[in-house]
């Protein structure tokens, strides 16, 4: 596990409502902050990476097991 500033479960939550939380997440981090996303929307392991490959933030680990994705984000 990597250390982290802040985290957003979003647990029961479906596309598109766990992107938009991670936006919104993000807006209140400062730069070289990271973000601890919970999900357990499958679509969210490809989502995600998506997004961030719109934004620019860098998504330092992702892993999940039994349900439950875990990413760690760092704001650019």
């Amino acid at each position: 596990m990597l250390h982290f500033d802040d985290e957003l479960d979003t647990s029961g939550l479906i596309c598109p409502m766990p992107v938009m939380r991670i936006k919104k997440a993000l807006k209140g981090l400062s730069s070289g902050q990271v973000l601890h996303v919970i999900a357990t929307d499958p679509a969210s392991a490809d989502d995600i990476p998506d997004l961030l490959d719109t934004t620019g933030d860098r998504l330092l680990e992702s892993c999940g097991n039994s349900g439950s994705y875990h990413f760690y984000i760092k704001k650019r």
